[in-house]
């Protein structure tokens, strides 16, 4: 349930328990990282963690940066990526600059009832879940500095919208998110997260979808990636195996290098399908099983780009 977060009906007591709460985040973050601060600002989001675009903020440098990053991902896109991502894109219209979120929410609301929300940079899970359940993306709202141009830590404006956005477009894809969202909530209740996060991870982020004419990629993290995106598609070292939910929930992820291992669906209504079960019983069934290492390969799982 959203809240209204304002001077006339927010009281003293409820804006120091959401200071305290924005505090505890950004500790457990600081703890996880080894001390390292989120390179958001933090200091004037609402309840929800949302915060204004300020588009006029952008710097001619910053919207330059952003038209090597559009340039360069966007001549990888053909034979790598998927049609429906591609064909999205090419609608949005934003190569030429930083987009204006409100210019976009208006069109995604019209195709698939989905909204951007501007955020600062990571979010807690209960934040970040609520919005997808509610059809709201969160989307960072900083840009990565031109000494990042390769290789980014935290996920920054241009992975958030160019990586995520155009598929929102799709109404099965969309559909699923909203889906993820409502199963993150209840994963928070039933010790499910870190199995649910691995399903993301090699879905939304890092999936492949097999097409007519051959493997292609729908994941974000590839997608405003110059080098994976060009990596997941080569025979490698790394696996290219039909997804299976269960194997796939129990399979570590390297957030520090290339994939070891990509997970491929048939379609967005495959995914959509497999993941519409309630995963309680999957945490159950799975959880005294253990991990898998990231480079597992079992066997009978057969490897799909053939050498």
């Amino acid at each position: 349930m959203q809240v209204e977060f304002n001077d006339s009906v927010c009281s003293y007591i409820e804006k120091h328990i959401m200071q305290n709460s924005n505090q505890d985040f950004l500790a457990t973050v600081a703890k996880k990282s080894d001390g390292a601060e989120l390179r958001g600002d933090y200091s004037r989001i609402t309840e929800d963690y949302v915060v204004g675009q300020d588009w006029h903020a952008y710097t001619e440098e910053q919207h330059a940066l952003w038209r090597k990053l559009y340039q360069r991902q966007a001549q990888l896109l053909p034979g790598r990526a998927c049609n429906e991502f591609i064909s999205s894109l090419n609608a949005l219209g934003a190569a030429d600059g930083i987009p204006h979120f409100d210019t976009t929410s208006d069109a995604l609301f019209k195709a698939t009832g989905w909204r951007i929300v501007a955020v600062p940079g990571l979010i807690p899970e209960l934040e970040f879940f609520t919005h997808l359940a509610n059809r709201r993306f969160p989307v960072t709202v900083w840009l990565r500095t031109p000494a990042e141009f390769d290789y980014i830590v935290e996920p920054d404006v241009f992975h958030d919208y160019f990586g995520h956005v155009p598929l929102l477009f799709n109404p099965i894809f969309a559909d699923h998110i909203q889906d993820y969202g409502k199963g993150g909530l209840k994963a928070m209740q039933l010790g499910g997260l870190e199995q649910l996060s691995r399903l993301y991870w090699y879905t939304i982020e890092f999936g492949l979808i097999q097409s007519p004419e051959g493997l292609r990629v729908y994941g974000a993290g590839i997608l405003s990636s110059g080098g994976e995106l060009k990596y997941c598609l080569e025979r490698s070292g790394s696996h290219h195996i039909v997804l299976d939910v269960e194997r796939c929930m129990r399979t570590l992820y390297k957030i520090d290098s290339y994939q070891e291992t990509y997970f491929v669906i048939r379609s967005f209504r495959q995914l959509f399908g497999d993941t519409a079960a309630d995963f309680a019983p999957i945490y159950e069934r799975i959880r005294p099983l253990g991990v898998l290492a990231a480079d597992t390969l079992l066997p009978g799982e057969l490897e799909l780009i053939k050498s």
